[in-house]
C-alpha cells in the first residue's frame, strides 16, 4: 500500500516508491523556480529490498507514491543460508524471507530469537533484532 504525497514535502529520510520499488531518500536536492519553469526536485534514493541505487528528477509540486511501512514482531522458526523462516507473534502466521545483508543481523539470527520485520507493498524483510 502507499499513498500520494507531494514531491516538495519529502526530505532526506523519507521514504518513496520509485520504478514500483520502495526506497529511501540519501539526496534531496531542489531548484528554484525559472523564468519559464516551475522548481524541480532531484532525488537520489536507495532500495529497501535490493540495495539499488534509484533516481529521478520531477517537479516540486506533482505528486509521488509514499509506501506505508507495517512495523511488526515475530520469532524465527529456522534459518538456512539463504532465508529465514519466522512466525508473526500476532497472527501465527509462518513465511519466509532472505536472509539480510547486514553483517551483524546474520550472526545474531537463531531459532526462537525475536525480530522486527517490516512488511512494505508486499514483501518483508528482517530489520533487526530484539534483545
Amino acid at each position: 500500500m502507499s499513498k500520494p504525497v507531494d514531491l516538495g514535502s519529502l526530505k532526506e529520510g523519507s521514504y518513496i516508491v520509485i520504478d514500483g520499488e520502495p526506497c529511501r531518500i540519501v539526496e534531496y536536492d531542489h531548484s528554484k523556480p525559472g523564468k519559464h519553469g516551475a522548481a524541480k526536485a532531484r532525488v537520489v534514493a536507495m532500495g529497501l529490498f535490493d540495495g539499488v541505487k534509484r533516481s529521478m528528477v520531477s517537479p516540486v509540486a506533482s505528486n509521488v507514491e509514499v509506501p506505508i511501512i507495517e512495523k511488526k514482531t515475530g520469532q524465527v522458526i529456522s534459518v538456512s543460508p539463504s532465508s529465514v523462516q519466522i512466525m508473526d507473534l500476532e497472527t501465527f502466521e509462518v513465511f519466509e524471507s532472505p536472509v539480510p545483508t547486514e553483517g551483524d543481523l546474520v550472526g545474531r539470527l537463531q531459532s526462537g530469537v525475536e525480530v522486527e520485520y517490516w512488511q512494505v507493498l508486499g514483501k518483508k524483510r528482517v530489520v533487526r533484532v530484539k534483545s
